[in-house]
């Protein structure tokens, strides 16, 4: 476990490229919204005594004012996206199961569409651990999309069922059944808290099968996605304390990096230095997505084939009299 965490370091280091890449897919898809949101606040001030007020700090009569009138994008411009505060309003909208505003749901929808493209060429490129190229990277993620895209449907499929029916079941009905006669407030609270982490022991098994399932589609290049759910699961079944130790180490990463973020994001009244740390914190979660994938894939490879063993040959530029002329 410990090995495959240092070689997904290893790895992640030797495609610094690929973090470059994905941060910026993560820039460009929040860009078109940001810059929408920029020219309703900009057009809301204009030249008034707020717009000066608001340039020097938080004005929340005038914040209160714009979110009365604004609609779309602008209705996201609340106070919880400040700072650690946007980190918790996401843990307690996962934790609670509460639905996106329509306008999130798009951009999340965007963004998990660039993701599904992507992420073929990420665990090719990790899984492979050496330079393929812009063409072979590129390649691999149009292969690999439509495919991910069909486990994708079967992955929303679950994560609904889980969140739709699970989590009411646990946390409405089993929590009000359980604390019906309890009287005091600490047992209660203790007894919600167990139910979430049943929950959430749920979501890590369910999510460490789709993992190794493309891991397992990618380097022993499957083409039915439902044979490599069903290999990802016998793969977590034969080693259940590694997978999941290597998971947790994982996890703990990412707990590092939140507390990191909660030690260093600013307020409102510093918006450079909040953007800074903001865009900080990003690529560390980029990083820490991509430590994952690596640290799984080696984990991988080294139970059921080797580093840097992909089975699908690195594509080549096709043979045509213009590479001819290239190479010649």
């Amino acid at each position: 476990m410990i090995a495959a965490f240092r070689d997904g370091l290893g790895r992640l280091r030797r495609a610094s490229w690929v973090v470059v890449g994905l941060w910026l897919s993560t820039l460009l898809v929040a860009l078109p919204p940001a810059l929408v949101l920029h020219g309703m606040i900009a057009g809301h001030l204009g030249a008034s005594l707020m717009a000066d007020q608001a340039a020097r700090g938080v004005n929340f009569d005038w914040w209160n004012e714009f979110l009365a009138q604004a609609a779309g994008v602008g209705q996201t411009f609340v106070p919880a996206i400040i700072g650690f505060a946007a980190v918790l309003d996401n843990a307690s909208r996962i934790a609670d199961a509460r639905a996106l505003a329509p306008v999130l749901s798009a951009i999340v929808g965007v963004q998990l569409l660039v993701s599904v493209f992507l992420a073929g060429g990420v665990l090719d490129r990790l899984a492979r651990d050496r330079r393929v190229g812009t063409h072979a990277f590129f390649s691999a993620c149009g292969v690999w999309s439509f495919r991910f895209l069909r486990l994708g449907v079967a992955a929303g499929a679950v994560y609904g069922a889980l969140f739709a029916w699970l989590h009411p079941w646990l946390l409405d009905t089993l929590y009000t059944r359980w604390t019906h006669d309890i009287t005091v407030e600490r047992t209660a609270f203790f007894a919600r808290l167990g139910l979430y982490a049943v929950f959430t022991a749920i979501l890590v098994g369910v999510n460490l099968l789709f993992d190794y399932a493309k891991i397992r589609a990618v380097v022993e290049d499957r083409r039915s996605m439902i044979g490599a759910l069903l290999a990802g699961a016998r793969f977590v079944v034969r080693h259940p304390a590694r997978t999941l130790a290597l998971y947790l180490l994982n996890a703990l990463v990412h707990l590092l990096v939140v507390a990191f973020y909660f030690l260093a994001a600013p307020g409102a009244s510093a918006p450079l230095a909040a953007f800074a740390v903001g865009q900080l914190y990003i690529v560390l979660r980029v990083l820490v997505r991509l430590q994952f994938a690596a640290s799984q894939t080696a984990l991988f490879q080294s139970k059921l084939a080797h580093a840097g063993y992909v089975a699908r040959p690195v594509p080549t530029w096709p043979d045509s009299p213009a590479a001819e002329a290239v190479a010649g």
